[in-house]
């Protein structure tokens, strides 16, 4: 497995206890089993096991680079409880442009977008937190050909948006986004939000809608529709409280539905109810396309690293 880069002496690498199940299952809309964390280090299979056992109905495995893309789309085809997004993250693409081989991983991305159970483009976007300013014409190319994928596939496409909001925005309003456009960990502002959402576009949040200081977010919740929420995890980063700071898994989602719903002033089970009928307005139905009677594919779980989505 691929191993998340972090300084162990800073966290407690401790998987937390199993949450009190949800009464109503729900979707993780956005994670990464292929990336190992934790003293444990557990494979997909048993992510998968703990979330079933809480009420997460199914998980969205999201690509980040070429291999990882295959790998997810790989195990969609054979996992009941998996649906795939496959792409580059905009972090990877400077490098690649500047080898030359920005052309061939899209092409590899729009091949994979035509697997069994892939329903989504992404993650894609911009991100100006990491990448230089001589970094972001790549960035935006990438983006633009990731749309470009998921339009003619006719996927969801899932954001990826740190530090660039104005331009990410501009870049969909510009080239057309696809009709179901998913902005993954939402990071903006109630402002952003309405705009997001007078597009029809979508709302991810994740574990940071707990943190303290996530006011924003939680602004950000209040005001969105409640047709347009997602909620997921980005394990194994982005713990919720109470466990903030150790290993994220799936099973994890309950912590971030209950705070969801604390702020909306509303049933964690009436929420869990729309949240999973959005997620299946945006992906179909786990079950839409049964998955392939096949073992997963020899080193399935071997060669993957760490890339912080």
């Amino acid at each position: 497995m691929r191993r998340r880069e972090s300084d162990p002496s800073r966290r407690d690498l401790s998987y937390p206890p199993l949450p009190e199940a949800l009464r109503v299952g729900v979707y993780d809309n956005h994670t990464h089993l292929e990336i190992a964390d934790g003293e444990e280090g557990l494979d997909w299979r048993e992510q998968l096991d703990r979330a079933s056992s809480v009420g997460i109905r199914g998980v969205v495995q999201v690509g980040t680079d070429v291999p990882t893309s295959r790998w997810s789309a790989e195990i969609a085809a054979i996992e009941p409880r998996m649906l795939a997004a496959v792409a580059v993250h905009p972090n990877e693409t400077p490098e690649l442009k500047a080898r030359g081989g920005l052309d061939d991983a899209l092409a590899v991305i729009d091949e994979l977008a035509g697997r069994p159970r892939v329903r989504a483009v992404g993650e894609t976007g911009l991100d100006y937190y990491r990448t230089a300013e001589d970094g972001r014409a790549a960035q935006i190319e990438a983006f633009e050909g990731h749309i470009a994928i998921a339009k003619r596939h006719g996927l969801a496409l899932q954001i990826h948006d740190r530090d660039a909001h104005e331009d990410v925005v501009d870049t969909l309003l510009r080239v057309g986004a696809p009709e179901r456009t998913v902005f993954h960990c939402f990071s903006g502002d109630a402002g952003l939000a309405r705009l997001a959402t007078s597009h029809g576009w979508y709302l991810s949040f994740a574990g940071t809608v707990t943190f303290k200081n996530a006011e924003n977010l939680r602004e950000a919740l209040e005001v969105a529709p409640r047709d347009r929420i997602l909620v997921e995890t980005d394990a194994p980063y982005l713990a919720p409280v109470p466990v903030r700071g150790r290993p994220n898994a799936p099973y994890l989602i309950p912590h971030t539905l209950r705070a969801m719903a604390a702020v909306l002033g509303t049933d964690p089970s009436m929420l869990a109810a729309q949240i999973a009928s959005n997620t299946e307005a945006v992906y179909g139905r786990w079950s839409d396309e049964p998955p392939l009677p096949s073992e997963p594919p020899r080193g399935a779980d071997a060669g993957r690293f760490g890339v912080d989505a």
